[in-house]
């Protein structure tokens, strides 16, 4: 197959990249640094690919798609078109429905790192009706700089990095985080929730945390029936675990980090707390199964070959 990265630079693209060079069944075609601006040169060579992963910033990911036109199977790691019912979206864990129109789609949306985490915990809680749809939901989560773009990358690498950079920052606090309408979408959720992204001084991996009061159900859940959800809808997954819960002990000690999973494509999901506070956890790479370990992934299963090759 022929694969070709538009917007091979970036952090995403680069990334993507490396997880495919080697691989025997793929030929990856590349532009010259001079014409990856060149709107007649990246044509032919999308038409001429079997697959083209769009890299780009939303508008020209649009843009493309158009150069593009039907020659050529697309992946957009972009925010572009990951709402458009018209484009499969690439989380084929969550069901069968999502799986079966990744296979048979030309055009499929990466889902956004945050947005992984978030929707791997609430849209199995929506849909076997564990929280209802209009529950008021709040999530928080932290990341490494490397999902902050090229620039921010820069300072925080840089020798003159600013004071607060060594901080936790929180950002998006207007509420309209660019991942929102792909959390409310896909989790079946009728209000858009809060949201609370907090970038970190370490370089890649996240943890996305969604805390539930359970006194404002309207019928009682537990703990044990939370995780046992989680390790059913997820059962066979190979690339989404659910660990078991831990006891009042286990989890007094515990620590969870959100860089354990830093250069993997895995994302696991924790259940803490008790019968009365639950705080659902799930940990992944935001440069792995948050970006591009999910999007060779969506390409494997397009391709019709085993969802994890060159993952695992």
């Amino acid at each position: 197959m022929k694969v070709y990265v538009d917007g091979q630079a970036g952090t995403t693209g680069l990334k993507i990249i490396d997880r495919l060079t080697g691989r025997k069944d793929i030929t990856l075609l590349k532009i010259a640094d001079e014409d990856r601006h060149n709107n007649e040169k990246r044509a032919e060579i999308m038409a001429e690919a079997d697959f083209t992963f769009l890299c780009l910033p939303d508008a020209a990911a649009i843009e493309a798609v158009t150069l593009a036109g039907n020659h050529t199977r697309i992946l957009d790691a972009s925010t572009a078109h990951r709402t458009n019912p018209e484009w499969a979206y690439g989380f084929p864990e969550l069901s069968a429905e999502f799986r079966n129109k990744i296979v048979n789609s030309s055009k499929t949306a990466v889902p956004g790192c945050y947005a992984s985490g978030f929707i791997s915990m609430l849209y199995p809680m929506v849909s076997h009706g564990l929280i209802p749809a209009d529950f008021p939901v709040f999530a928080y989560a932290t990341s490494g700089y490397s999902g902050a773009g090229k620039n921010a990358i820069a300072i925080y690498e840089g020798s003159e990095k600013p004071k607060e950079f060594n901080s936790p920052r929180q950002y998006a606090l207007s509420q309209h985080h660019k991942h929102l309408p792909e959390m409310q979408k896909f989790s079946g959720l009728t209000y858009a929730p809060m949201f609370n992204p907090i970038v970190c001084d370490y370089y890649s991996g996240m943890v996305v945390s969604v805390p539930i009061q359970t006194r404002m159900l309207d019928k009682k859940i537990t703990l044990a029936q939370v995780n046992e959800m989680f390790q059913e809808h997820y059962a066979g997954a190979k690339l989404v675990t659910v660990n078991p819960i831990m006891t009042d002990e286990e989890q007094g000690k515990f620590f969870l980090a959100s860089n354990t999973l830093s250069g993997q494509n895995k994302l696991e999901i924790f259940t803490f707390g008790n019968d009365e506070q639950i705080l659902l956890c799930a940990r992944l790479d935001n440069l792995g199964k948050g970006a591009s370990g999910a999007a060779v992934q969506c390409l494997n299963i397009m391709m019709g070959i085993d969802e994890t090759t060159g993952l695992i």
